[in-house]
This record gives structure tokens, sequence and C-alpha cells, in this order.
């Protein structure tokens, strides 16, 4: 498969290109070489996609919700059909294994274009009478251009998050990938076109950091979506707040995972084991904080480690393999420095916690116990495979460590206490909670942060909000008087 793309930007429905601009050197994770080389935006390049977004967003906004609703279907339609090509690329994008990338990137893509499709008809207004037969409505309105800046992580289904309910909504887009993973967003505006968007109205922009700011700063933006960093959210949300623009922050987190002595115990380290490996451990809302009540600490720590010993690492190409590298060199080194943090503080390195002796950027899965809530690696995101194991005794204390943190992305609680469960649920200060499961989010159900990790949501109706201007019209059927 050839992963060099026709060119490095789509806009107003076509590739186009101008070699002028820095280069971006795609890199494959699994390998460590480049398989691709595309450039950053030049002026010329975000100007020709302010324009044509701001120029669409007449044509778009009229649509009726049934052309949307159908264009959409289409989009997750024909991402289905090239799923596995789109798998692959997001392998090479990403280095996550492709068994993966099938179901949570390509799969979640779709299901995202799939959701917004059906929910475009069902974006109303409300009727509201009034005294003496008068009354008001209400109009969702689009609110215009809106730019999308995606993370590394999941750069397929981070566009499809941001795209979706913008389109769903009748507003234009103009998305830019991270520069390290720059590929897939391309396929997703060749698969929107195809499936009958209008030029203009999907854009796609590759480039470093400041050509964000760029399109952030523009006059012509109206809202903007950033998955990112705590760091550049701040940077994203001050430069916005400067035109007053609509903005999702969807950031980082440092999550809780509470594992009661009465849970199930193949059911907790499952969960443990998705919210701290998965994508080799690189998901925002990982449960990286793995609170284990004393009475099942030795056996859960026992069975993790041999769970962990069934771990296929190697080719993220080899569909059996299902823990890859990490994304590049330098998050490799970021990850090693925290594990070295964590050696040095006093915590006890019980699995893992070195590189492997091959191409690209591997780390075997790293475990910690003996943590304190002080040490390093339990207060800072780590963005890698790695996790701390803590104690506690009663629901009290351990709620009180779980909140004792400046993120709010996610929270879970395994038990077999259905009480206990939605009694800990409730006091989580986070946005997204979990109850026996961990790091699932279906589009029907609204995701997004409390405290630092983000303001306002992403997927379900909640996310309609983001994306429309409620318009109220009051209309009266009497005589109308004034004071003179």
């Amino acid at each position: 498969m050839k992963y060099q793309p026709e060119a490095s930007h789509f806009i107003n429905g076509a590739y186009l290109d101008d070699t002028s601009g820095k280069p971006i050197e795609v890199i494959y994770p699994g390998s460590g070489k480049v398989i691709a080389t595309l450039h950053s935006a030049t002026h010329t390049i975000v100007e020709e996609a302010l324009r044509g977004g701001d120029a669409a967003k007449v044509i778009w906004r009229e649509a009726t919700s049934a052309e949307r609703s159908r264009v959409l279907s289409a989009a997750s339609r024909i991402l289905r059909e090239r799923a596995a090509e789109l798998a692959e690329l997001e392998t090479q994008n990403t280095g996550k294994p492709i068994q993966e990338t099938i179901v949570a990137d390509a799969g979640a893509a779709a299901d995202l274009l799939e959701y917004f499709g059906s929910v475009a008809a069902s974006i109303t207004g409300d009727y509201i009478p009034l005294a003496n037969g008068d009354f008001a409505y209400t109009v969702p309105e689009p609110v215009g251009l809106c730019v999308g800046i995606g993370a590394w992580n999941y750069p397929l289904q981070i566009a499809c998050a941001k795209a979706a309910p913008a389109l769903a909504c009748g507003n234009t887009v103009i998305f830019k990938p991270s520069e390290i993973t720059p590929l897939t967003a391309l396929k997703l505006a060749e698969v929107l076109h195809q499936a009958g968007l209008p030029p203009g109205v999907f854009n796609v922009v590759q480039g470093y950091g400041e050509v964000g700011a760029t399109l952030i700063a523009d006059p012509r933006v109206a809202k903007v979506s950033l998955t990112g960093s705590v760091a550049t959210g701040k940077r994203v949300y001050a430069a916005a707040a400067e035109g007053m623009k609509r903005v999702t922050m969807e950031l980082g987190g440092k999550s809780p995972l509470i594992v009661f002595d009465d849970a199930d115990l193949e059911t907790a380290v499952s969960g443990a084991i998705l919210g701290n490996f998965y994508s080799s451990g690189q998901v925002c809302s990982n449960g990286t904080r793995v609170f284990v009540q004393k009475g099942i600490k030795t056996a859960f720590t026992e069975r993790l480690l041999q769970r962990l010993s069934l771990a296929k690492i190697g080719d993220p190409m080899d569909p059996e393999t299902n823990f890859g590298p990490l994304i590049s060199e330098r998050q490799l080194q970021i990850v090693r420095s925290y594990i070295e943090k964590g050696i040095g503080e006093g915590a006890n390195l019980v699995h893992g916690g070195i590189q492997l002796n091959r191409a690209g950027y591997y780390l075997y899965p790293t475990v910690f116990t003996e943590v304190d809530d002080r040490m390093t690696i339990a207060r800072e995101e780590i963005f890698g495979p790695v996790m701390s194991v803590l104690d506690f005794d009663t629901e009290e204390e351990v709620i009180g460590r779980a909140n004792a943190t400046e993120f709010g992305l996610a929270a879970g609680v395994f038990t077999a206490n259905l009480a206990r469960a939605h009694r800990v649920a409730k006091a989580f200060e986070s946005g997204t909670c979990y109850i026996n499961t961990y790091n699932v989010s279906p589009p029907e159900t609204p995701f997004g942060g409390s405290k630092l990790s983000g303001v306002g949501r992403e997927n379900s109706k909640a996310a309609i909000q983001h994306y429309t201007e409620m318009k109220t019209v009051l209309v009266s059927v009497n005589e109308l008087s004034a004071p003179y």
C-alpha cells in the first residue's frame, strides 16, 4: 500500500499542495522509518482554506437536515467498505496494532458519522406558548466556520468526533491533524467528498503549531475544538477568548480506577489493562492510578502480572499483535524519564520499565507498586504504558485521594455492590465515570472532563449545543401599546 498522499492538504474538494511549506516527515513508529513527507501549510494554503470554508457555509447551512443526514450516512458506509485500508494506514500513522485500528479507529470513525447522520434530522427548536395567545419559537442555527485541532493518538476517530456533529448542524470545518499523524484525515476528506459533501465544507490543513494559531485567530472562525494537552489547551482557550469564539477542549487526565475487595478479580484486572495499556497507554482518559483495597491487593497484582505475560508485543501489522510501540522517540524518552522518577522516588517496579531491543519505539508494559500519592508518577500525566498500583482501606479514604488531583477527565470503580458503585460514581469529580468497565466511549454518550481536563462535551446530542447558536423568536398576535 502506498502511504505517500497525493498532496498535503485537501481544500475545496480537491488535493492541494505548496512545497515551499516546512516539510513534515511521517515516521512509522513500528520501525522508525519515514513513510511519507508532507508540507506544512503556507499563508496561501491557510487563506485558501479559510476562504473556502467561509464561502461554503452559506451553501451547507441551507441544506436540509435530510441532505446532511444522507451525506454523513453515505460517508459512514464508505468508511466501513474501506475499513481494512484505513486501519492499515492508521497503523502506519500511529504504530497501533491493526487489531486495534480496525475497531477503535476505522470502526469508531464510521460509528460517529452514522450516529450524527441519524441525529441531524432531530436538530430542531421548540414552540413556547405565552399569555393571551402569544408564543415564541427557537431555531438552532449553525455557528459558522469551525476549526478542529486533532491529537496524534486517535487521528481518524478524533477528526470524525469534531467533523460529524459540526457537519450535522450545518457548519463548515477546517481540520488540522497533529503533524505527527497527518495521513488519515486526508482520507476522511476524500470519503466525505465522495459521499456528496459540497466543496469547501470540510477541509484538511497540515501544519505545526503556528498554523493552528493562525486559524484560531482568524475572525472568520466561530468555533474551535481541540484535543490535546492541558498546556496546549490553555493557549488555545486564551487565543479563542480574544475573539469570543466558542470552544470545546478535550484535554488530559490522571484518572483514578478503584477496585474494591468484592470486585470480580478477572473483570477488574481487565479494566486495569484496558485503562493503562490499550494504545500502549496513550489514551487521555486512562485510569493510571489504580487504587486496590488492601484485602485483594496481592491477588490483584499477581493476576495482573500473569495477564501481562500474555501480551503479544511486536509488529503492529501482525493481526496477532496486541501491544505496539509508542508514537515517537520523543514520547519514548518522556515515558522512560517518568519510569526513572518512579524508581528514584521509591516506587517498586514489578513489571517492564525497559525498552525492547528492536527497531521502533517499543517499551514493555510497566507496573509500579508501593506507590505514594505524592510521587511524580501518581500526580502527572505520563501518556505511556505505566500503571501505578496504590492500596486503600475505606471508601471514604479512597474517594478523597481519587479526587485529589487538578484533573477530572475520567474515573472508574469495580465492585459487586451496586449501591456503593453508584455512590462512588456520584462522588467522583470527573466528567466521565465507569462502573465495572473502563475506556468505552460510544457515540451515543457524552464524553468530556471537568477541572483542567476540559470544557464542553463531545459525542451524543450534548455535542449539538456546542455547534449551534440558539435563536429565539417572540411573536405577538395582540395589539401592542406603549406608554407614549
